[in-house]
């Protein structure tokens, strides 16, 4: 009997596509004979005839898929614009402008020493001194001129300053112009995604969205190395647009049409990020380490399939790809503000310290309203919030988690 074995959906391919392999047994005939054999069967050949013919069957499957799905997105993409002149933003932009040299890449930056830099030194000077950026990048300060004739928009602003920025700029925005996010978190005082924020403070319920999510340092990005991500919007045909746009190489982008999944999976993960470098500030070891941020992935899934998401989001690259990232990495931002905080230090002093926004701190304080108003138990990451509020120790925390009731499971 056939064996079928599906090719895995979230990083490598849809999910529709299996391939039938012949018999596992031992004496099953895979290929033609081997120039070199004996008449005895040997199943140390066979296996690696198996694994062969499995490997095979998927590069001939990978470069059919591609052939398919050249399009020219890329060719008629003549500018794309960045908001935002913050490490990830800048590492986008390099990557958009490497992928074409004629296609021109804007970047709308608040501090003209970052535009200047650019421009004249080819480098971020804030965030990415020793990496020199394309020639086909160009900062400005003018949104008008930033913003004109654009067609894709990379918005790369902190959460928490999004509205207030969109607002100033709406102006020239175009009504159709693409936009994809690149921000994760929630917006404190009305708990809304970025999926909501960018149409509302454009006053374009039908602005284009894609939220682009999953687990990526920018530094790695500069520097080419393999990373996955996944764009989501509702418009499947502008998800594939933008997939091909980015994917690259050294990117992989994976399609998904379930937007509230990816943002609320990438917006919590930085809070869990901060509840994991608190245990580790506070050298509680391994098993806690691994038992919090299992709890963490859990209290994620309760509330984004409460508020409409797709499970098998939470256990893909935006969730759990960019939870193990962001958890167990020292490059991460969420993760050394919870290191810090574990060994004593005060938030504010933290804060003042770090040159870049750590989305968590902001977003822990929705965490709480969003438990409340779906009624989902989180202790994990209302702790974090608590912590961060200044009402409870991290040692208080600890010692709270640990009496919760034993129950069963979920």
């Amino acid at each position: 009997m056939a064996a079928v074995f599906p090719i895995p959906t979230p990083f490598f391919c849809s999910k529709s596509h299996t391939y039938t392999f012949p018999s596992l047994r031992a004496n099953a005939s895979l290929s033609s004979p081997d120039p070199v054999t004996d008449s005895d069967p040997d199943p140390t050949r066979d296996r690696r005839r198996i694994v062969r013919v499995a490997w095979e069957k998927l590069v001939r499957w990978s470069r059919s898929w591609r052939s398919k799905a050249n399009t020219d997105v890329l060719q008629r993409t003549n500018k794309v614009v960045v908001l935002g002149g913050g490490s990830f933003g800048t590492a986008m932009a390099a990557h958009v402008a490497n992928r074409k040299a004629e296609l021109e890449v804007k970047m709308l930056v608040r501090d003209p020493q970052v535009c200047l830099s650019i421009n004249e030194s080819r480098c971020n000077c804030k965030y990415f001194p020793d990496h020199r950026l394309p020639e086909n990048v160009v900062a400005t300060t003018d949104a008008k001129s930033a913003l004109l004739g654009a067609d894709y928009c990379l918005h790369a602003v902190p959460v928490q300053f999004s509205a207030s920025f969109l607002e100033s700029v709406a102006e020239y925005v175009d009504p159709g112009l693409p936009f994809i996010s690149l921000s994760k978190g929630l917006e404190l005082n009305t708990l809304r995604m970025m999926a909501q924020i960018i149409p509302q403070a454009l006053r374009n319920p039908r602005q284009p969205f894609v939220a682009l999510s999953g687990p990526s340092f920018a530094l790695e990005l500069m520097e080419k190395l393999p990373t996955a991500m996944v764009v989501a919007s509702k418009d499947k045909k502008l998800a594939n647009k933008v997939q091909q746009l980015l994917a690259s190489s050294h990117l992989r982008i994976s399609t998904s049409s379930d937007v509230t999944g990816v943002e609320i999976a990438g917006a919590l993960k930085n809070v869990l990020a901060i509840a994991a470098g608190i245990v580790e500030g506070m050298n509680l070891g391994n098993n806690s380490m691994a038992a919090l941020v299992s709890q963490g992935c859990s209290e994620i899934r309760w509330l984004a399939t409460k508020m409409g998401a797709k499970p098998t989001t939470i256990t893909g690259l935006s969730g759990t790809g960019d939870i193990m990232l962001t958890c167990f990495v020292n490059l991460s931002r969420n993760r050394t503000v919870g290191v810090r905080l574990g060994s004593g230090e005060k938030l504010e002093n933290i804060l003042n310290s770090m040159n870049q926004v750590a989305e968590g701190v902001s977003t822990a304080g929705a965490v709480i309203a969003l438990a409340q108003k779906y009624n989902v138990k989180m202790p994990v990451l209302t702790a974090v919030a608590r912590i961060i509020d200044n009402e409870l120790t991290p040692k208080k925390a600890v010692f709270e988690l640990m009496s919760l009731p034993q129950v069963e499971e979920v």
